[in-house]
């Protein structure tokens, strides 16, 4: 099983979040025993900013034994499909990269989604697996 981790849920646990550091470290924790974590090179560029050098980065993934998995073409043209459909749709969400990017890399590439962005990825992705580790998830 391979489950790809969405930016927010490693932030919570970069950043000890008072209300969902606890939930998302053991969802992380779940899914590790189940399987592999993977993130894509779009959720590695948003971690980039938390971290004071590459290195701090690459030792806090693997400290988690999350692996970076690049996103191939398929993956891309998904988003941009999925994309393209949600604007004709009328949605107004400006962030392709942020979102379409990661839903589609999961997509594609991974068996599921771990994040806490349930309403928008469980809409336009209606067939990708979503994991919320929060308790109302």
């Amino acid at each position: 099983m391979i489950t790809a981790v969405d930016t927010n849920v490693l932030v919570d646990v970069f950043r000890n979040d008072p209300v969902f550091c606890a939930a998302s470290a053991e969802a992380l924790r779940q899914c590790l025993r189940e399987g592999r974590l993977v993130c894509s090179d779009i959720v590695w560029a948003e971690l980039a900013g938390l971290f004071e050098s590459e290195n701090a980065l690459r030792e806090a993934m693997e400290t988690l034994g999350v692996d970076y998995l690049p996103m191939n073409r398929e993956a891309a043209i998904l988003a941009g499909r999925m994309w393209r459909r949600y604007r004709q749709g009328g949605g107004t969400r400006q962030r392709v990269v942020a979102d379409f990017l990661v839903a589609a890399h999961a997509k594609v590439q991974c068996d599921r989604l771990l994040t806490r962005d349930r309403g928008f990825y469980r809409a336009c992705f209606t067939e990708l697996t979503i994991l919320d580790p929060t308790p109302r998830g």
